[in-house]
């Protein structure tokens, strides 16, 4: 029997309309992925049962791609250590990063069914201070809860609000190429999510490089998911409803303050997750094959395939 969540009716539906999702055969799929991680010396996972039923579900219940997944997961997080490594929520700098709040998953949805909201604010955080690096590292930490706990999010899909305001030149300065690739890349194909929207508000003059730096990096599927409202507030209520936003938004979800005081206490009370989580990854002296790295990965010259995700 597995050890998994049961899903809302709504949620349920969602899967197997769109995800093809069979509840008689997630056992024996659940079963053939764990069996797989043991044939492979080089992948040390996680194999507990909804860690893998998330990623059957990033990969449309297709076994095979879930198992690219997989590897592609655990292979990018360890080309990565400067977001993934020594994420301590007690570590001095990550704490303070925390109460910035400079990303919060919201707390409602628009439906039983529809993809879980995220709030990203760089303008939350001094550049001098901090670097995107870090700012991506505690947002790995959110993730990770959320890929863990909420089943909208791995069903129904992620939608991002990006307000630009208080951003200054020294901000955008820190999205260098190498980092763009490697971020776009991270949450693209490194991640069995699927982003179902993003929308940019409050977007200052210097803006458009770094977005058009990200969308070269995009798939087409992705692209088309980008939207810039500028500081038009009524253009984004038409595609999130003004009702999910926090307080200082213009909605009902309550004052941004008590969103993040809530996340800083979820996530420090995450701290063993965090610390036991070191041991995963890929050891690529043991893959079969050529050994993946960093330059490998994420090497500017040249390509990578982009996977087509949904």
């Amino acid at each position: 029997m597995l050890d998994i969540r049961p899903l809302s009716p709504e949620l349920a539906q969602k899967a197997r309309e769109e995800l093809n999702e069979v509840p008689e055969r997630l056992e024996e799929d659940v079963a053939a992925l764990r069996a797989w991680l043991t044939k492979c010396p080089h992948i040390k996972s996680r194999t507990d049962d909804q860690f893998l039923v998330m990623f059957l579900r990033g990969a449309k219940h297709s076994l095979e791609r879930a198992k690219q997944k997989l590897d592609l997961y655990y292979t990018i997080r360890t080309a990565l250590p400067e977001l993934i490594r020594n994420r301590d929520p007690l570590n001095e700098k990550l704490a303070a990063l925390m109460r910035m709040g400079s990303a919060i998953p919201l707390p409602y949805t628009d439906t039983p069914s529809s993809p879980r909201i995220f709030l990203i604010r760089p303008g939350a955080y001094d550049p001098a201070k901090y670097s995107i690096q870090d700012v991506f590292k505690f947002n790995s930490m959110m993730g990770d809860i959320m890929m863990k706990e909420d089943d909208n999010l791995g069903i129904a899909g992620q939608m991002g609000i990006l307000d630009l305001s208080n951003t200054t030149m020294a901000h955008f300065l820190q999205f260098n190429p190498t980092f763009v690739k490697k971020a776009t890349m991270w949450s693209q194909e490194g991640s069995p999510l699927r982003l179902k929207g993003f929308h940019y508000i409050n977007t200052p003059s210097g803006f458009e490089t770094v977005y058009n730096l990200f969308k070269s990096f995009m798939t087409e599927k992705n692209r088309s998911r980008l939207m810039v409202h500028g500081s038009n507030m009524e253009s984004l209520y038409q595609h999130i409803p003004k009702r999910l936003l926090p307080t200082e938004y213009g909605g009902e979800a309550g004052p941004l303050q008590d969103i993040i005081d809530k996340w800083v206490e979820k996530i420090e009370s995450y701290r063993d997750f965090f610390l036991e989580d070191e041991q995963y990854g890929t050891d690529e002296k043991k893959r079969p094959g050529r050994p993946k790295n960093a330059e490998s990965l994420f090497g500017i010259e040249g390509s990578f395939r982009k996977l087509e995700v949904d």
